[in-house]
């Protein structure tokens, strides 16, 4: 476990992080101190919060990956999102006093994690640092656009066939990216979790994509094709 004392190794990920958007490096550090930062490894496959735990930290991550997902009990899961470096999660449960998760956090190749008490950020600080407020606003911010990745996967889930579901969270993932080729974050196991599709059905509309022109793809790498209208509306259709 390593405190604030090392923590500047990590500078190079932390000013991409959106909780210290607008930072100076002296000011990251300062305010790692004053949120009691500490850093902890984690190996792949194991859970960094599970179902029905409590926490009173939120997280980012310096290195690795992992996933939110929901699980029930007979194991099928839903992918909510994924969790890259320099990204936070568990804010809106730490930040509930004693409030269970209801998702569960799971580590996808080996990370290193830095835990902020999240009660220093809200409540008043005890150096009166002058970069709190700052720190609330981006907060504020993060939790805004988490917020509306969430309402983009309600938009993707509510379609009502598997086709529907691959295009809308593709065509969704090229307007994000601004490139009809663009590398999406999961392995097909873990979108067909993400889009809650069984993983034959996704991989047979995928294929029938291919052959209607619509898109070519290779292991996570897509690209989106412009069709004719004509035979656009029959594919969509």
């Amino acid at each position: 476990m390593n405190t604030t004392d090392n923590l500047e190794q990590f500078l190079p990920i932390l000013r991409t992080a959106s909780i210290f958007s607008g930072m100076s490096d002296s000011e990251i550090l300062s305010v790692l101190h004053c949120m009691g930062a500490f850093v902890s490894d984690k190996e792949k496959d194991s859970y960094l919060l599970r179902a029905g735990d409590t926490t009173s930290t939120m997280v980012l991550l310096l290195s690795g990956s992992a996933i939110v997902i929901q699980e029930d009990v007979w194991g099928h899961r839903n992918i909510m999102a994924q969790i890259l470096p320099g990204q936070t999660f568990a804010e809106p449960f730490a930040a509930s006093n004693g409030t269970a998760l209801n998702i569960s956090v799971v580590v996808t190749k080996d990370c290193s994690l830095l835990y902020l008490d999240i009660h220093r950020i809200l409540g008043v600080c005890p150096s009166a640092c002058e970069h709190h407020t700052h720190l609330i606003q981006n907060l504020i911010s993060v939790l805004a656009k988490k917020l509306l990745l969430f309402n983009e996967k309600i938009t993707h889930m509510s379609k009502r066939t598997t086709k529907e579901k691959l295009l809308s969270y593709l065509s969704a993932e090229a307007q994000r990216q601004g490139s009809l080729s663009f590398d999406i974050p999961y392995d097909r196991q873990q979108l067909a979790d993400y889009l809650c599709v069984e993983r034959a059905a996704m991989s047979a509309e995928l294929s029938r994509l291919q052959k209607q022109g619509l898109l070519t793809t290779n292991k996570n790498h897509f690209i989106l094709q412009s069709v004719p209208d004509d035979v656009n509306a029959d594919i969509l259709s």
